[in-house]
């Protein structure tokens, strides 16, 4: 009986590796990514691509084990779900009220711990965010969202009316 059983589910594995979800393979950066909203220094950014974009962008670099599903199937949903909250690569649906808690909500999470999530930096170590970081994300967060309140020009883009914030109310 328990030979059966284990024949019954090894078929619904192999039967499973046949359905391969949509991948995120988009492009990280866009006119309509972070960098066109508030002004990101390069250590924020490079903390940002390694720490966040494989759930918080239009690209993920995919290991080798979400080959095999179902953990392909769940890395999607999970995928799905980050981008949902904020997708760094395509920030055109916020509102400044909207990105201004968004803001909130990463220093909050950054914070206490929660975010890169720790079933992430299990296997991705190199994407736990040190004590440094974490400051220096906090402060950035703090910046960004005084720049949503009080817009001004962003360095290294060129002077345009509402360049710096190009948010609806």
């Amino acid at each position: 009986m328990i030979r059966k059983i284990l024949i019954v589910f090894l078929i619904l594995f192999l039967a499973l590796q046949f359905i391969r979800p949509a991948r995120n393979t988009g492009v990280a950066s866009s006119g309509s990514d972070i960098t066109h909203y508030v002004h990101v220094p390069d250590t924020v950014m490079h903390i940002l691509i390694t720490s966040c974009y494989d759930c918080h962008s239009n690209h993920t670099e995919y290991p080798w084990y979400t080959n095999i599903s179902p953990i392909g199937l769940w890395m999607r949903q999970h995928i799905n779900h980050g981008k949902k909250a904020i997708n760094f690569s395509d920030l055109s649906s916020f509102t400044k009220k909207k990105l201004d808690h968004r803001f909130g909500d990463i220093a909050e999470q950054v914070e206490k711990d929660e975010m890169p999530l720790p079933s992430y930096t299990f296997i991705h170590t190199y994407a736990k965010l040190d004590s440094g970081q974490v400051k220096l994300i906090k402060s950035w967060t703090d910046s960004a969202r005084r720049e949503l309140a009080f817009p001004k020009e962003i360095p290294g883009r060129e002077a345009q009316k509402g360049a710096s914030v190009p948010l609806g109310g």
